[in-house]
C-alpha cells in the first residue's frame, strides 16, 4: 500500500477571482427606473424589442431600456415553457428550437428536469452545470412538485406572512427550539421555516421570495399580466382603460369624476358637469331675450338691425338698443363725404383736401366726389380703407432680396445689418466674414470659421464651460473614470497626470498605470537565511522552514516520511507521510471557493476516505467536504483582513481493512486586496 501512495501527492487547486467595474454614463432627462419601465411597457405592448423609441440621449438609458424589454419577453417565453412542462409533461412541440422558441424550450426542458429529480427522490439543489437560469427553473419546478405531493400535517396551519403575525408572539416557543437563527421562524428540531410566498434557501435559515409568475402559480385571468411582488404577486390588465378612466385595484375601469377631483378647465363663469369618460362646462348665468352668451360666459347684446331680413318695415330706420331695438321714420341722411345744404334738401360733396384736418399730411391730396385720394411719396402706399399713406415694409414685400442677412424697415425706406461674426460690406447690402482671431479671444488656440470662431486647447486641457474661451487643466484623476486610471494612486499635473505604487512590495508596470508585485525571492531582496526558503506573496514574502518530527525522515523539499514502526501500536497510528503546502490569495474571496484538494492518486472499489481539519481552524474560516475520489477544503467564512493560517489536514484511508493516515500541513497566507488610495486633490 505504501507503493500506491508513494507517487500520490494530494492535488491542490488555487482559485483566483478577477473583479471588474461597470462604468455608466449619467442618464439625461429620464431616470434609470423610467428607462426600464419604458422598455418593459414596450415589450408587453409590442412583443418585440427591435424598434425601441429613443426616450433619452443617454447610452446607459438605452441599454437599460433594451435589457428590461428583452427580460419581459424572456420571462413571458419562460413562463410558457414552464406551463407546457406542467400541463403536458413534454416539450415535443418545441423540437424545432427556433430563435423564438429557444427560451421557451429551455425553461420547459429544465422544468421537466426538476420534476424528474423530485420523482426520483433526488435533492432539488443539484450541482449540475446547466446554467444559472436553468438551475432556478429546475429547482423551482422540483420544489413545486414536492409541495403538491405533500399534505399538511395535523395540527399545523399555513404560515402567515410577516405582516400577519399575531402580536402575542405565538412563534416565540418555536424560535426557542432552534439553536440557529431563522430569518422568519422556527418549526422545531433546529429546522427553519418561511412565511407564505417564500421558500427556504440552501443555507437552511435564510428565505427568498417565490416568483409565482415564473412558476406559473398565479391565477391571473385572460387579458391580465402577472407581476411578481415580495412574498406574493398581482395581476394587471394588458390594455389600459383609456382617457377619462382609471384602473381600480380589482382591475375594473372606473370613470374619473373630473368635477370632483378638480382637474377640469372650466372657467369661473361656468360650472362643471361630469360625463362618462369626460365632462362639460355649463354657464352659471342664463342670458335673457336680446342677448347672446360668449365663450367666457358673458351676456352681450344682439344687434337686431344687422340681421338679413331686418326687423323694421320699409321707410323706417332700425336703431339698436341694449337688449332690444327701435324703428324710426326715414329722413334725409347724407352719407360719408357729403353734407346737407343750408336748406337741408340735398347733399353736397365735401372737399377734404381743403379741410382743417390735413388728411394727406406730407403727401399730395386729390379730392373725389364723396371722398378723396392721397398721392403718396416713394416708400408709401395709399390705404383706400383708412385713407392714409402707410409706410411700405420693403423687408416683408421683398424677403431675401434686399439684404444678405438682416433687413430692418424704416419710414419710407429700409436698412441692412449683419449677424454676429460678420460686418456690412461697402455696398450696404452684403456681409463679409469677420476674423475674430485677430483680437486673440482664446487663451490658447483660435481657429476662424465662417461667421464665427472656435477656441481649442492643447492636450490635457479643456475649454471652460463658463466662457468657452479659457483653457483649464483637466484633472484626469477626478474624472468619473479617474479611479481606474491608476491601479494604486493618481497624481494630477498641469496638462497631464502620473501614477505611483506603494513604497515597498510593488513596482510600476511598463504601462505606467498598473502596479506589479515584486518577487523578492527572485530579485534576492528578501531577508531569509540559508536554512529558510523564500515564498513570495502579494506585496511581500515569507521565510519558511520546517523540521521532520521524531521517527520521520525528510524526502524532497516539503515532505517527511515515517520510519519503520517495529509493530508499535502508537507508531502505527501516526501519519505515513507529512507534506507541507503553501497557498496565498487575497482577502474577500467568495465563500465556498475550493482552495485545496487531497486524495489518493487512484481509487479502489471499497475505499473509505475520511478528511478533516485537525488544527489551525479555530476561527472556522475553512471547512472540508468528502468527494468520490478524496476530499476538498473550501472557504466557509469571509476573510476580510490579511492573516496567516497554519492548517493540519488529515486524510484517513481504509483499504482492504487497513487504515492509513496522511497529514497535509497547509500554510495559507491571505494578503490584502490590490491596494488603492482614493484621490484627494488637496494632497497634490
Amino acid at each position: 500500500m505504501l507503493d500506491h501512495f508513494h507517487s500520490m501527492g494530494p492535488r491542490v487547486v488555487l482559485l483566483c477571482s478577477l473583479f471588474g467595474v461597470l462604468l455608466g454614463q449619467g442618464a439625461e432627462q429620464m431616470s434609470i427606473e423610467g428607462c426600464c419601465k419604458d422598455g418593459q411597457k414596450h415589450g408587453n405592448d409590442n412583443k418585440d424589442c427591435a424598434s425601441l423609441p429613443l426616450v433619452s440621449e443617454s447610452t446607459t438609458c438605452r441599454i437599460v431600456q433594451e435589457q428590461c424589454c428583452v427580460t419581459v419577453l424572456e420571462d413571458n417565453m419562460c413562463t410558457t415553457g414552464i406551463n407546457m412542462a406542467k400541463d403536458q409533461g413534454a416539450c415535443d412541440s418545441l423540437f424545432s428550437n427556433t430563435c423564438e422558441t429557444k427560451t421557451t424550450k429551455m425553461c420547459c426542458d429544465c422544468c421537466l428536469l426538476g420534476k424528474s429529480a423530485q420523482e426520483k427522490g433526488l435533492p432539488c439543489d443539484n450541482n449540475l452545470s446547466v446554467g444559472y437560469q436553468c438551475s432556478l427553473v429546475s429547482r423551482a419546478c422540483c420544489v413545486d412538485a414536492a409541495l403538491d405531493n405533500q399534505t399538511t400535517p395535523i395540527g399545523q396551519t399555513e404560515l402567515p406572512n410577516k405582516d400577519e403575525t399575531s402580536e402575542n408572539g405565538a412563534n416565540s416557543v418555536l424560535n426557542n427550539q432552534c439553536n440557529v437563527k431563522c430569518a422568519h421562524h422556527c418549526v422545531g428540531n433546529d429546522t427553519c421555516g418561511c412565511f407564505k410566498g417564500y421558500k427556504l434557501k440552501p443555507d437552511g435559515h435564510s428565505c427568498e421570495d417565490i416568483n409565482e409568475c415564473l412558476l406559473g402559480a398565479s391565477n391571473c385571468r385572460g387579458g391580465e399580466r402577472c407581476i411578481n411582488t415580495e412574498g406574493s404577486f398581482r395581476c394587471q390588465r394588458e390594455v389600459s382603460c383609456g382617457t377619462g378612466y382609471e384602473l381600480t385595484d380589482n382591475n375594473i375601469c372606473k370613470d374619473i369624476d373630473e368635477c370632483e377631483t378638480g382637474i377640469h378647465n372650466c372657467g369661473p363663469e361656468f360650472e362643471c358637469q361630469n360625463t362618462k369618460g369626460s365632462f362639460r362646462c355649463l354657464p352659471k348665468v342664463k342670458c335673457g331675450v336680446g342677448y347672446i352668451q360668449d365663450a367666457l360666459g358673458s351676456c352681450i347684446d344682439i344687434n337686431e338691425c344687422v340681421s338679413q331680413t331686418g326687423p323694421c318695415n320699409r321707410g323706417q330706420v332700425c336703431m339698436n338698443t341694449v337688449g332690444s331695438y327701435i324703428c324710426q321714420r326715414n329722413s334725409v341722411n347724407c352719407g360719408r363725404g357729403y353734407h346737407l345744404n343750408e336748406e337741408g334738401t340735398r347733399c353736397l360733396d365735401i372737399d377734404e383736401c381743403k379741410g382743417p384736418d390735413r388728411v394727406c399730411e406730407g403727401h399730395g391730396c386729390v379730392n373725389l366726389l364723396g371722398s378723396y385720394r392721397c398721392e403718396c411719396e416713394s416708400g408709401y402706399n395709399f390705404n383706400s380703407l383708412t385713407r392714409v399713406c402707410e409706410d411700405v415694409n420693403e423687408c416683408r414685400h421683398y424677403p431675401g432680396r434686399l439684404c444678405a442677412h438682416k433687413c430692418e424697415n424704416t419710414l419710407g425706406s429700409y436698412k441692412c445689418s449683419c449677424t454676429n461674426g460678420f460686418k456690412l460690406a461697402s455696398d450696404g447690402r452684403n456681409c463679409d466674414d469677420l476674423n475674430e482671431c485677430e483680437n486673440n479671444p482664446c487663451s490658447q488656440e483660435c481657429a476662424n470659421v465662417y461667421g464665427s470662431y472656435q477656441c481649442y486647447c492643447r492636450r490635457g486641457y479643456q475649454l471652460s464651460d463658463i466662457d468657452g474661451m479659457t483653457c483649464e487643466d483637466i484633472d484626469e484623476c477626478a474624472l468619473p473614470t479617474g479611479g481606474h486610471i491608476c491601479a494604486y494612486r493618481c497624481h494630477n499635473t498641469p496638462g497631464s497626470f502620473h501614477c505611483s505604487c506603494p513604497v515597498s512590495g510593488y513596482t510600476l508596470a511598463p504601462n505606467g498605470r498598473s502596479c506589479q508585485d515584486i518577487d523578492e525571492c527572485v530579485t534576492g531582496t528578501h531577508t531569509c537565511t540559508e536554512n529558510q526558503s523564500c515564498f513570495n506573496i502579494q506585496g511581500g514574502f515569507r521565510c519558511l522552514s520546517f523540521d521532520c518530527p521524531n521517527n520521520y525522515r525528510r524526502i524532497g523539499e516539503t515532505r517527511c516520511e515515517r520510519l519503520l514502526c517495529n509493530e508499535s501500536a502508537e507508531c502505527l497510528t501516526m501519519p505515513l507521510r507529512i507534506t507541507y503546502y503553501y497557498l496565498t490569495f487575497p482577502t474577500n474571496i467568495p465563500v465556498f471557493t475550493n482552495i485545496f484538494r487531497m486524495g489518493p492518486s487512484h481509487t479502489v472499489p471499497g475505499d473509505d476516505i475520511q478528511i478533516a481539519i485537525t488544527a489551525g481552524n479555530e476561527g472556522g474560516f475553512f471547512k472540508t467536504e468528502r468527494m468520490p475520489t478524496g476530499g476538498v477544503m473550501s472557504v466557509s467564512k469571509l476573510i476580510n483582513k490579511p492573516q496567516d493560517f497554519e492548517l493540519s489536514l488529515e486524510l484517513r484511508l481504509r483499504r482492504y481493512g487497513t487504515v492509513s493516515t496522511y497529514l497535509a500541513k497547509v500554510l495559507v497566507f491571505v494578503t490584502q486586496d490590490e491596494p488603492k488610495v482614493p484621490y484627494n486633490p488637496l494632497l497634490e
